[in-house]
């Protein structure tokens, strides 16, 4: 395939309610999407890609407007001179720039689904996915009292979804988990996600949260602590899992070999894509640690293309492939539906979801053509 044209659309979709972690608060779903046409032996096709960059660097260092940036002056005309360009090789092109794991990510997820077009094929086929259905986990975000926690928890646990997840941060951690448990028992699987928000200082604090049956803790301490998640494992009975540490198969090596993660919360924008995801699902099902689906609050597109990396058979646990409505009243693409605590995966060819074109024009705030240079 050759890359002939990329579109970024910059979107800002508000969200059902705000969603709270350790580090901010929003309201609306800001990304970009990558439209990207090749001319192909089958004549011209196009593929969708979606960046999960935040709009400040707040989660990591990128930023929807770096993305837009560092694809426009450095990733596109990369990729433009490459004559055949696979999925498989896109990576490896932009190897020589630093970072930017979520822009990256995004053109490969364009290129992904134009070669699945291109082969008739589906993503979950391409990835060896061995499910129809994945079970479907919420993200609960940090309220502002313990009481609408436990109502919002209770509201979702009414419409079925096999897995709860809570952020916490100091002072809005204990309590709330404590409320939970006494208000609807140790039937369910729940979480903690606290985003780097503790030190290991704080281990004797989060020690308490043994005392409540957590399936796992989600990265308590900062990203480049790796050693000290080690250290902290020790000291703890709730398994330790690690997100924003795991950038890398290397990395999900490295915290494995040093004791530091039970569990890995896999996000193929956080790693650079997902074939490095793939890569890092293998690694950890060859060392026997279980791994989960992460989310980003994607829209329909990013998350169809979440569920078929989580129909692969080393995710054991629910991830956080919720419905749509969990986050919008309207999506950019069809509605990803939950039912009986589960998401069917796509099974159409591409990523099984399509861009409706009104409500991208509704929901688009910006919007950059990128062509080849000469």
């Amino acid at each position: 395939m050759k890359l002939k044209s990329i579109t970024l659309h910059q979107v800002s979709i508000p969200l059902v309610t705000p969603f709270e972690t350790s580090f901010m608060r929003e309201t609306e779903k800001d990304c970009y999407l990558v439209e990207a046409t090749f001319d192909t032996p089958k004549g011209e096709i196009t593929g969708w890609g979606e960046s999960v960059a935040m709009i400040s660097p707040l989660y990591s260092s990128e930023y929807v407007a770096s993305g837009i940036d560092v694809t426009k002056r450095w990733l596109a005309p990369i990729l433009f001179d490459v004559d055949d360009l696979t999925a498989e090789t896109v990576s490896w092109h932009l190897r020589h720039v630093i970072g930017h794991p979520m822009a990256k990510s995004a053109l490969e997820m364009a290129v992904i689904e134009a070669q699945l077009k291109l082969n008739d094929q589906s993503f979950k086929s391409y990835l060896g996915g061995v499910v129809d259905s994945v079970p479907s986990g919420v993200s609960v975000g940090i309220q502002d009292s313990v009481e609408d926690t436990v109502k919002v928890i209770g509201g979702y646990l009414e419409e079925g979804y096999a897995r709860i997840k809570l952020k916490i941060k100091p002072g809005k951690d204990i309590a709330p988990v404590a409320a939970v448990r006494k208000a609807f028992g140790d039937d369910f699987g729940f979480q903690v996600d606290a985003n780097a928000a503790y030190t290991l200082v704080d281990a004797s604090h989060l020690r308490r949260l043994d005392e409540y049956g957590l399936l796992l803790i989600e990265q308590p301490l900062g990203e480049a602590d790796i050693r000290q998640h080690g250290e902290l494992a020790k000291l703890m009975e709730t398994p330790m899992c690690l997100d924003e540490s795991i950038d890398s198969a290397e990395a999900a090596a490295d915290a494995i070999s040093m004791g530091a993660a039970a569990v890995i919360n896999i996000k193929p924008g956080r790693v650079g894509g997902f074939i490095e995801a793939k890569k890092i699902h293998d690694l950890c099902s060859a060392h026997g640690v279980a791994v989960w689906h992460g989310g980003m609050v994607e829209t329909g597109l990013g998350r169809a293309a979440n569920a078929a990396l989580a129909s692969l058979p080393g995710f054991t646990l629910p991830g956080d492939i919720s419905g749509s409505n969990r986050f919008f009243r309207e999506d950019i693409t069809e509605e990803i539906v939950m039912y009986d605590g589960k998401v069917d995966v796509p099974t159409g060819v591409g990523f099984g979801v399509s861009i409706n074109p009104a409500r991208l024009e509704k929901f688009r705030t910006d919007s950059v053509q990128i062509l080849p240079q000469g």
